[in-house]
């Protein structure tokens, strides 16, 4: 079951999710609008490596825009910080994003209960475009857990996200065992 925006409002006032900066006018019928903050990344070497820490480099999105190329990942982060500690929050990128041509999640559009963070964006893209920092970028989709929760993942040792920061986070896949 998804949550509707009374039920979201509902939620953020029981401490159940947080959303900073939270602003109404973000809020949809069933989702909340999120923002492409201010840092982009984008890894050192070509060729990564899923053992070992692959270096990126981090530069602020300039006030006239950045233009995304086709073939290049580029990490970004979100505006908003948020904590979900009751649902399992989905990060789906807006239309009018992929309607430009941009992606902004390979893989890890789910996070999980207890994820308390910004989220990092696996941004790609078909055909060069320009971006800013502020503009909508994606939107959260709350879902209900059946069950308890026995692992939340803000307390799970194991968490390899759990670092508030502001600006994108490089795979930690070299934390695995494997």
């Amino acid at each position: 079951m998804i949550l509707s925006d009374k039920r979201i409002l509902e939620e953020m006032e029981l401490g159940h999710i947080l959303v900073e900066p939270f602003r109404k006018d973000c809020l949809g019928t069933n989702s909340y609008d999120v923002h492409l903050g201010s840092y982009l990344a984008c890894y050192v070497d070509r060729i990564l490596d899923a053992r070992v820490h692959n270096k990126i480099e981090e530069f602020k999105i300039p006030e006239d825009g950045f233009v995304l190329m086709p073939g290049v990942l580029y990490l970004g982060v979100t505006e908003e910080y948020t904590e979900t500690h009751k649902h399992v929050p989905f990060l789906e990128g807006k239309s009018s994003v992929g309607r430009l041509g941009i992606d902004i999640h390979a893989t890890a559009g789910k996070g999980d209960v207890g994820f308390c963070n910004t989220w990092t964006l696996e941004i790609s893209c078909s055909q060069p475009v320009r971006i800013y920092a502020g503009m909508p970028i994606g939107q959260l989709i709350y879902f209900c857990v059946e069950g308890d929760i026995e692992n939340l993942y803000n307390t799970k040792r194991s968490a390899k996200y759990n670092t508030r920061g502001v600006k994108p986070v490089e795979s930690m896949m070299r934390k695995n065992k494997f």
